[in-house]
C-alpha cells in the first residue's frame, strides 16, 4: 500500500511513460505548488532522448532514461505520469499499481472493457491511489454549464446533445497509431471520452444503452501514405493541410472510423447524443443541455466563448435570456491541464478529494467501446455492463465524484 500522507515540503519524485506529443503537459507537476521533479522516463523509442529534450525541456542527463517499468519503478520514483499509447496504458497502470506508484493515467482509461476494468480492480486491491486525467472537468466551459444546471436555472435535465467538429482530426489522428484500431479500438475512446465523461458529470449519470452509426467516409480515400514512427503530431501538424482530401502521408493502416454518431439512454432516464467529424473545417465543441425550465448551450469552448441560458418561451433569439462569459483554456485545454495535475498532487499528498473519478473514467470508455461495437454491428443496440458494487463503493468513497 502506497504512503498518501507526504509533507508538502518534500519534492516528489516523478517519473513518464512515454515522452511522447502528450507528455509536455507532465511539466506542471513541476509549478511551485505541486513540488515535483521530473527524475526519470520510460520510453523504447530510439529518440527518446531527443524528445526528452524536445518535450520536456531537459537535457537527457539529467533525467533517468528507461526502455521498461520495471527499471522506472526502480529508480524511486514516488508518483508516474501515464502518457504512452492508448494500448499501453492498462498494463503499464497495472505494474505501477502493484509496485506502490500512484498513477496520473492519460484517458482513455484502456482500449477494452476488460483492460478497463482490470486497472480498476488493481488499484482498489493495492490501494494505490489511481487518478484518471479527465482534464475537461476543470474546464471552465463545463464547469460553469455544471454550475448553471445545479443552481436549478433550465430546472431537471432531460437531453444533453454533444457536436464535436474535429478540425484537426486528419493531423491528430490519422497519421500515426490512432488510426489503427488494433492500437486505438475506436477514436469514440481517444477522442469521445472527453465528451461522453462530461455528458455524465453534467447529468450526474452515466451510460447504460448505447446505439450508434458511422464509418470510414474520408480519410481512406487519401492514398499519399507514410510511416510516421520516428515523428510526433508537433512536427507535421499545419492550419495549411486542406482540404481534407489533400491532405499527405497518412497511416499505413486506417481502420477507425472518421464520422461516429452515438445515442445513449443513462442511468438517470437521461437521453443523450454524440456526434464526431473528423473532417469539419473548424475545431470545437458544442454542448446543449435541455432541462425542463430552460436549457443552456456553448458557443466555442474555450476563452472569448460564451454559454447562453434559454428560460423564456419565444421564438428564435440568437442572444438568449442570459449569457455567461467562458475563460481560461484560450489555446486548447492547457489552464484546465495544469488544474488536473494540481488536484492529482494534492489527492497523492493529502488524500484530497477530486473532480475527476476512475469510476466515470470507466464509465465514459465503457459507453464508448459498446457504441464502437454497435456501429461496426449493423448498429445493434448495446448494453453497458454493470460494475462490481464493491468497486463502486471503493471509488466514490475514496474520490468523491463520479
Amino acid at each position: 500500500m502506497t504512503t498518501t500522507h507526504q509533507t508538502p515540503t518534500r519534492t516528489l519524485h516523478v517519473g513518464v511513460v512515454g515522452v511522447g506529443a502528450r507528455s509536455t503537459f507532465t511539466l506542471a507537476a513541476e509549478l511551485e505548488q505541486n513540488n515535483g521533479r521530473i527524475v526519470a522516463v520510460c520510453d523504447p523509442h530510439p529518440l527518446v532522448a531527443e524528445r526528452v529534450r524536445a518535450r520536456l525541456r531537459r537535457e537527457p542527463e539529467d533525467v533517468v532514461i528507461t526502455s521498461t517499468v520495471d527499471e522506472l519503478i526502480a529508480t524511486g520514483i514516488d508518483v508516474a505520469f501515464v502518457t504512452s499509447p492508448d494500448d499501453t496504458h492498462a498494463a503499464v497502470t497495472c505494474a505501477l499499481l502493484e509496485a506502490g506508484v500512484p498513477v496520473y493515467l492519460e484517458k482513455p482509461l484502456a482500449t477494452d472493457l476488460d483492460d478497463a476494468t482490470r486497472v480498476l480492480t488493481t488499484a482498489h486491491r493495492t490501494g494505490t491511489r489511481l487518478y484518471v486525467g479527465h482534464n475537461m472537468r476543470h474546464m471552465n466551459v463545463v464547469r460553469t454549464m455544471r454550475d448553471i444546471i445545479r443552481s436549478g436555472r433550465i430546472g431537471e435535465v432531460k437531453a444533453i446533445w454533444c457536436r464535436h467538429f474535429v478540425g484537426h482530426g486528419g493531423d491528430f489522428y490519422f497519421k500515426d497509431w490512432h488510426a489503427d484500431r488494433s492500437r486505438s479500438n475506436t477514436l469514440l475512446l481517444q477522442k469521445a471520452a472527453h465528451d461522453i465523461d462530461v455528458m455524465h458529470w453534467l447529468a450526474d449519470a452515466h451510460t447504460t444503452e448505447v446505439v450508434a452509426m458511422g464509418g470510414l467516409t474520408v480519410y481512406d480515400r487519401v492514398t499519399d501514405r507514410a510511416d510516421n514512427s520516428d515523428r510526433l503530431m508537433s512536427d507535421w501538424f499545419s492550419e495549411e493541410h486542406w482540404p481534407p482530401l489533400a491532405q499527405k502521408e497518412l497511416n499505413p493502416v486506417i481502420d477507425v472510423e472518421d464520422l461516429s454518431m452515438v445515442l445513449m439512454r443513462m442511468s438517470s432516464g437521461v437521453y443523450a447524443s454524440y456526434e464526431q467529424c473528423h473532417y469539419t473545417p473548424d475545431y470545437w465543441r458544442n454542448y446543449t443541455v435541455i432541462g425542463t425550465e430552460g436549457r443552456i448551450e456553448n458557443f466555442g469552448d474555450g476563452e472569448g466563448g460564451v454559454i447562453r441560458l434559454w428560460n423564456r418561451r419565444s421564438d428564435y433569439r440568437a442572444e438568449g435570456d442570459e449569457t455567461f462569459p467562458i475563460l481560461g483554456d484560450a489555446g486548447g485545454h492547457g489552464d484546465a491541464d495544469v488544474l488536473t495535475i494540481t488536484e492529482f498532487i494534492r489527492f497523492v499528498r493529502e488524500g484530497a478529494a477530486t473532480d475527476t473519478s476512475p469510476l466515470g473514467a470507466w464509465y465514459a470508455v465503457a459507453a464508448g467501446i459498446q457504441a464502437a461495437g454497435s456501429l461496426r454491428d449493423g448498429s445493434t443496440p448495446r448494453s453497458v455492463p454493470e460494475l462490481d458494487p464493491e468497486l463502486v463503493a471503493y471509488f466514490t468513497h475514496n474520490q468523491n465524484r463520479v
